[in-house]
């Protein structure tokens, strides 16, 4: 359940809903967690327009994107992290129609603390998290008997 953030000068994006969207569902798809409404709904991203000069290298350059990503502990291996770099990369390239936008986006990989994770008024540990899914997850069967069997 990533939270992310997005910074860059105002006018890279032109669609700010869909990059948005696009980047939550990158990360849900590489967290491999079942679509259910804990997830879908808990997963999200933010993207801030900063003014013109608000960004800078040590040359001066300004037209670069920083991409944060906000998971509990342990959620994402060496593989889905690096998975997760990549993706969010050629997305928002892509939403900016700049693809050497690639060169000039850094994507940070965050952890929450165990029980650091607020949702709905409650600080979750991971296994608190878990326990919430697998609620979900029978309440869907229990409603919907033989959904996904083959």
């Amino acid at each position: 359940m990533p939270m992310i953030d997005v910074y860059a000068t105002t006018g890279t994006f032109g669609d700010k809903h869909s990059l948005a969207r696009d980047l939550a569902a990158a990360v849900m798809r590489w967290e491999k967690v079942p679509k259910i409404s804990l997830f879908q709904k808990n997963t999200a991203a933010f993207v801030h327009d900063l003014p013109a000069g608000a960004i800078s290298n040590v040359d001066g350059d300004s037209n670069y994107v920083r991409v944060q990503v906000l998971t509990p502990v342990g959620v994402l291996d060496r593989e889905k992290q690096i998975g997760v770099v990549k993706d969010l990369t050629e997305i928002v390239a892509a939403a900016a129609h700049d693809p050497s936008l690639a060169n000039r986006t850094w994507v940070l990989i965050y952890e929450s603390p165990e029980g650091g994770w607020g949702i709905h008024g409650k600080a979750n540990t991971g296994a608190d998290i878990a326990q919430a899914a697998r609620a979900e997850l029978t309440a869907l069967a229990e409603k919907h008997p033989g959904a996904g069997k083959s």
